[in-house]
């Protein structure tokens, strides 16, 4: 029973660094599937634009990567 896990488990973090190293670019419009949101990938970068990259499931349960434009995680507007 422990090595279906293993296996299980290796399969999933196989899945992820396959679809992370395999990010589409988000365009204005797309129509995203998004059951879960399993990371997020926002670079340092002030204020500047930046490429972040989210992976997340679908409603069927496949792991997709999506790369989009946004302000870095150093930004406050205060």
């Amino acid at each position: 029973m422990r090595n279906l896990f293993w296996i299980a488990g290796l399969s999933l973090v196989a899945q992820l660094a396959n679809a992370e190293s395999q990010a589409v670019p988000y365009q204005y419009g797309d129509h995203l599937d998004i059951a879960k949101v399993v990371s997020l990938d926002v670079p340092a970068g002030g204020c500047e634009v930046v490429e972040a990259t989210m992976t997340y499931l679908d409603s069927k349960g496949e792991t997709h990567s999506v790369s989009y434009l946004r302000q870095g995680t150093d930004c406050h507007d205060y």
